[in-house]
């Protein structure tokens, strides 16, 4: 015997004796040996996963998200590290039409000073905290005291707002605003120390707001809490509405109270499963895990749905209910474990992607994928024997609504098959094109809730004087003079005018911003003194070594302009001969690493994608299958990315999550499909047109339910009040809904027209759970009969 033949022999024993779900059904065959073992398993990790529960927090801390993705992220702490940065700062925004009257400004400068004394504040800058060197070696108050005439404080602030750098950007050109900025803790803001802290400024300036003075708080605790507060709303609104909306379709579809619950039972343990784990793992959610929740109840919905179809089905041709529990385990098994590889591969491959939260993401569901897929082969088969023993009885027949479209797909696919294939194929390959050619693209205020009342007054700050969206340029000193010796100083003065040419003018503060007193004979030291040494660090490092220039940007600007103006301002400072300064700040972080990022996450979804396809390949041992469920699978995922070029929106973070997510749970339906297609041809002996229309009937009304399942889930989510979050829930729908079609019409259609290419699957041995076959006999002791299939099934 040669070599080679025993290899084959070897391989197709390998082939043989393992199943399309590579062994992973064995957890549900385990649990049909030692019931009692398993449920007491089962209940034991329910009550590990209930007692963290109560844990339950969402982290808002966008940070998260970017945390060690690069050389960016790098900048930006060294930066922080070095000179604090101003995006923990809380703005205040006071109003008034008064407010150059002496009373109404002395009740402004009151709460100016009540916001410096918070418990929170390490310090505040506002008109009346700033003060000016005296010429006697002190320093004054920069906006006068005990003024008592309306033109004395018109001319007081006109003066400052014209001729300081400083209050410029504090003092509203119509004198009719002022910014307080108070400097937050940063120890004692971590966890929620920052809800705290919000609560404790409003109420500070609560006492001072009535029909004369108006105030707003804004600013990137602000931010936070707004989209935290969003974020906890629409957790509780997904979960409530998902589940309601899972349970209300499995009614409709299976037309019994009783079924509909047994279809929900499991997509609500998976949940409680899923958030116990996350919260054991990571110690609380973040804006991208918290969607991981949403995801494993639609899922589960879906499997579970299978399942009890299958079930019913096997009952309904008079099979005894106990054994038709054991009979969907072996046939569902298999295909149910193949269908959360890929979704698992598709959660695991954005792991490749460097950030924090995208690993989190990832991590998070990979873990709810699993979990969901272990509680369909241990607590589903659990209950529905307790039902059966508690007198369940089978309901009529499925909704026939759901079978609707079948007719018209076999129509298509038996008569327009060729014609429909070959526009499916041309179709895919252009959309290939725009996939090209699509670029990233950021966003600040699609992170921001809708209607924020912050992001307003940042914008009204915006208008009025400097600006909440700091950009920052660190500029290395050569000197080592704490108080910058002038050829330092004339370093700093020419960053200060390239940046100021490029955010507008009186838009920058710097260490130049002081020229104005140092010009009327006032010396560095004195100036810098008179500012106090929480702002001097703001400035200038304690050993003189480096510099801080600060731009302030407006809060809502494109992201192609701010990698303009940046690209401009460093080539500036080269031709300038400023060497060594580098440009950062939370902005330039969010815009630039979401550009790495998010290449980074289209190379996953390519991954995603051809493992996918390969895998489906190698667990059926035929490259044609990989290639019959290649099409129906590129085309939503492409069509999607096609409408997000063609539109201009780009490709922004959830953009990409949401397309390598959706295909790796729309993949499901295909792998369903061909297994019931080669079930057909092997196991009831049908012809390769025959299995097809029989795989339509009996799979296809599985396939809408399930779809409406997954999409009545997510759609949900578009009405999010944070924009990524509803975009997720937009794209993800979309590309779920043109799966179907993908499943219905152009799989079919595929597999009709490829006629003589696919007639060789037919000898294709998909194995079931079952173990006992051998390369003699492949097919082994294989449940069939009217309502059973390889994989998960329709009943007819």
């Amino acid at each position: 015997m040669s070599v080679g033949s025993v290899f084959n022999r070897l391989w197709a024993r390998f082939a043989y004796d393992r199943s399309i779900g590579f062994g992973l059904e064995y957890i549900g065959l385990t649990t049909l040996r030692y019931p009692r073992a398993i449920a007491l398993a089962v209940l034991a990790f329910s009550i590990l996963c209930f007692t963290q529960i109560p844990r339950a927090n969402v982290d808002g801390n966008l940070l998260r998200v970017y945390a060690h993705s690069g050389q960016y992220y790098d900048a930006y702490e060294h930066l922080a590290d070095t000179f604090g940065t101003f995006e923990n700062d809380i703005y205040v925004l006071v109003s008034s039409p008064r407010m150059t009257e002496p009373e109404t400004l002395e009740r402004v400068r009151e709460l100016a000073f009540d916001l410096e004394l918070n418990e929170y504040a390490v310090g505040t800058m506002s008109p009346f905290t700033l003060r000016k060197p005296d010429g006697f070696g002190g320093s004054v108050p920069a906006v006068p005291e005990g003024m008592d005439d309306f033109a004395e404080v018109a001319i007081a602030l006109a003066e400052l707002q014209q001729n300081d750098p400083m209050m410029r950007n504090l003092i509203t050109p119509d004198l009719s605003g002022v910014v307080l900025i108070m400097f937050p803790n940063q120890d004692m803001t971590r966890g929620d120390g920052t809800k705290a802290m919000i609560e404790s400024v409003r109420e500070t300036v609560a006492y001072y707001a009535d029909e004369n003075i108006s105030i707003e708080l804004t600013g990137p605790p602000i931010w936070t809490s707004e989209m935290l507060n969003a974020a906890v709303n629409d957790q509780v609104k997904f979960t409530v509405w998902g589940f309601g909306l899972g349970a209300l379709i499995a009614l409709l579809a299976l037309r019994s109270l009783p079924g509909a619950l047994l279809v929900a039972a499991t997509p609500l343990l998976a949940v409680m499963w899923s958030m116990g784990i996350i919260l054991l793992f990571f110690g609380s959610f973040s804006f991208l895990t918290i969607i991981v929740t949403t995801l494993v109840l639609v899922i589960s919905f879906a499997e579970s749905m299978f399942f009890v179809f299958n079930w019913l089905a096997y009952w309904r041709d008079g099979m005894e209910p106990n054994k038709a529990v054991d009979a969907t385990v072996k046939l569902v098994g298999p295909a149910a474990a193949l269908t959360m590889l890929t979704t698992f591969v598709s959660f695991a491959s954005l792991a490749l992607t460097p950030g924090q939260g995208v690993r989190e993401f990832s991590i998070a569901g990979a873990i709810g994928t699993f979990l969901l897929f272990v509680c369909l082969m241990t607590f589903l088969p659990l209950m529905l024997k307790a039902a059966i023993r508690l007198g369940f009885r089978p309901p009529k027949r499925s909704s026939l609504v759901l079978t609707a479209p079948l007719p018209l797909s076999w129509f298509i696919a038996s008569r327009f098959g060729r014609q429909l294939s070959i526009l499916a194929i041309v179709v895919t390959v252009l959309l290939l094109i725009p996939y090209a050619l699509i670029k990233p693209r950021f966003s600040f205020e699609d992170f921001v809730a809708k209607d924020s009342n912050a992001l307003t007054t940042a914008e009204q700050i915006d208008d009025g004087v400097g600006g909440v969206a700091p950009l920052y340029i660190r500029v290395p000193l050569t000197g080592t003079d704490p108080n910058v010796d002038d050829r330092d100083f004339e370093t700093i003065r020419i960053v200060h005018e390239i940046l100021e040419s490029h955010v507008g003018q009186n838009k920058v503060i710097s260490a130049a911003s002081m020229s104005n007193y140092t010009e009327t004979g006032f010396s560095r030291e004195e100036v810098f003194d008179s500012v106090g040494p929480f702002l001097r660090k703001r400035f200038v490092t304690d050993d003189g070594s480096q510099a801080l220039v600060t731009g302030f940007m407006p809060t809502i600007i494109d992201s192609d302009t701010l990698k303009q103006l940046v690209e401009d301002v460093a080539d500036e400072m080269r031709v300038a001969g400023v060497v060594g300064a580098e440009i950062g700040g939370f902005r330039i972080l969010t815009t630039f690493a979401t550009d790495q990022i998010v290449t980074g996450l289209q190379l996953d979804l390519t991954l995603s994608v051809l493992v996918n396809l390969g895998l489906i390949g190698f667990a059926f041992q035929s490259f044609r299958v990989a290639l019959a469920s290649a099409i129906p699978n590129l085309f939503p995922v492409l069509g999607t990315e096609a409408w997000l070029y063609f539109t201009g929106q780009g490709l922004q973070l959830t953009t990409v999550i949401a397309l390598t997510i959706a295909f790796g749970i729309a993949v499901d339906d295909t792998v369903h499909f061909l297994s019931h297609y080669l079930h057909s041809r092997r196991e009831e002996g049908r012809s390769h047109m025959d299995a097809v229309k029989h795989t339509l009937d009996r799979i296809g009304g599985a396939i809408v339910a399930t779809t409406i399942i997954l999409c009545a889930g997510v759609v949900i989510v578009t009405f999010s009040e944070l924009p990524q979050v509803a975009l997720f829930g937009t794209l993800f729908v979309s590309t779920l809904g043109f799966a179907v079609i993908g499943d219905l019409f152009i799989l079919p259609a595929l597999l009709a027209a490829g006629g003589k290419f696919f007639q060789p699957l037919g000898r294709i041995r998909v194995r079931t759970a079952d173990h006992d076959a051998t390369p003699d006999d492949p097919t082994g002791d294989t449940i069939t009969g009217e309502g059973g299939t390889e994989g998960h099934s329709q009943p007819g």
